[in-house]
């Protein structure tokens, strides 16, 4: 393996920027690794070496951006004027947009390596795609941005673009040992990324740690304070969060909580339970009439037009979807306030939440991307919240799911680094 592969986004750009390491060194090791390590991952949908050496040697005759040498993945239903962006589906199979996404445009004007488009389940939902976990190839590396998950921890990317309807960010990146960023509803720009539901859709970055994390949101979002302090909190005050339904959380997910409980104490922070507002209880199904909804009339053409070339797993979801009637949206929408207030109350005395990020470890098979009961309420509310690595259980990686308030992403990014350095997970690439 090369040495570039085993530096952090934070490092690497520095050396690019420096002159130290040339865009197309990093360039060529991407490449190799994803030649060596792909085949049997399946992270990337599509790749283009000429295409990445072409760009790598453009910019090593330009000036250095903040994001010089930073190989990115692109999830496969983000837009992309020189690569096919198909959804993740057969129905849309060789499309050529005639545009970047925004979030495409400036990673590469910020001077990024676009290495490919990695594998979405099909339009963001269920249906799951090629991609195996790197950690144990017999099982799913969850979704819906399963590509993108994968390619990081694998080394195949340093960041990756994922996105997040219910828990398509989160729950892969716990199940894949990486760092899944959520952040505040908005706060990338979402342009020109296939639209599942427009109130909760939420662009968002893989990583392998908090501060690159931190570091490509600062740019794509254009706030510098975004980026992480050179200290970082001494004593924070974290409200341990057991997002019902408890019971749902297997041993692997408790166990991560409790170590982190214990070495955020150990640590010099504290640890406070939060009883759980009683209006909490209805995110769920607040979600479920929202995306319902909005799913329904979003995919509207793919109901109408491209039914019969989609997967039985996606008709079968927007058929469920489809229950769900204007009256009952509009009784959602209008529940929501009460619920983020109550919130808010309980959140009062505490800087961020500590909850579960996943069920469990990641599902053997593929029949199933696994369950986003912890994820669901967090995306309804816009909340900023991260995966965070905090145990291998049996082989597989577990996270904790770190959630601020809502516009706090400065806040929750360096309160998710603290909870990062307590825990300190294993990292190997797989």
């Amino acid at each position: 393996m090369s040495d570039l592969i085993k530096l952090d986004a934070t490092d690497l750009i520095a050396k690019v920027s420096s002159g130290t390491v040339k865009h197309r060194d990093v360039a060529e090791a991407y490449l190799e690794r994803i030649a060596e390590k792909d085949g049997a991952i399946g992270a990337y949908i599509h790749t283009d070496p000429d295409l990445v050496r072409k760009s790598a040697d453009a910019r090593d005759k330009a000036e250095a951006g903040p994001l010089a040498g930073l190989p990115v993945g692109v999830k496969d239903v983000i837009d992309t004027v020189d690569m096919p962006t198909g959804y993740g589906s057969e129905a849309y199979a060789g499309r050529q947009p005639y545009w970047d996404a925004p979030c495409v445009a400036q990673s590469k004007a910020a001077g990024a390596l676009i290495m490919g488009k990695t594998v979405s389940t099909e339009f963001a939902m269920a249906s799951s795609g090629k991609t195996r976990n790197p950690w144990n190839l017999a099982h799913t590396p969850g979704g819906s941005s399963s590509g993108s998950c994968a390619a990081v921890a694998a080394g195949l990317a340093l960041m990756a673009f994922g996105t997040q309807t219910a828990g398509s960010i989160i729950r892969p990146a716990s199940f894949c040992g990486v760092v899944g960023y959520k952040p505040t509803f908005g706060l990338l720009e979402p342009a020109e990324v296939k639209v599942l539901a427009h109130s909760l859709d939420t662009l968002g970055l893989v990583t392998r740690n908090v501060r690159d994390a931190a570091l490509a949101a600062s740019v794509l979002a254009g706030r510098p304070s975004l980026k992480l302090p050179e200290d970082l909190p001494a004593a924070p005050k974290i409200g341990l969060f057991r997002t019902p339904p408890f019971d749902s959380a297997d041993p692997a997910t408790v166990a991560a909580l409790d170590l982190a409980v214990q070495r955020i104490e150990a640590a010099g922070g504290s640890v406070v339970e939060i009883d759980v507002p009683e209006s909490f209880i209805t995110t769920h199904a607040l979600h479920l009439a929202i995306m319902g909804w909005e799913v329904t009339r979003a995919l509207s053409f793919e109901r109408t037009v491209l039914w019969d070339q989609l997967t039985p797993v996606t008709r079968d979801f927007l058929t469920e979807k489809a229950l769900v009637d204007a009256p009952a949206y509009d009784a959602a929408c209008a529940a929501l306030p009460k619920v983020a207030a109550e919130l808010a109350e309980a959140m009062t005395d505490v800087d961020v939440l500590l909850a579960p990020s996943a069920p469990g470890t990641a599902p053997e098979g593929f029949a199933s991307t696994g369950a986003p009961m912890f994820n669901t309420p967090w995306t309804l509310l816009h909340m900023p919240a991260l995966s965070v690595p905090a145990i291998v259980h049996d082989g597989l990686p577990v996270g904790v799911q770190v959630i601020g308030r809502v516009g706090e992403d400065a806040k929750t990014l360096a309160m998710a680094a603290f909870v990062e350095t307590c825990l300190d997970a294993p990292r190997e690439l797989q």
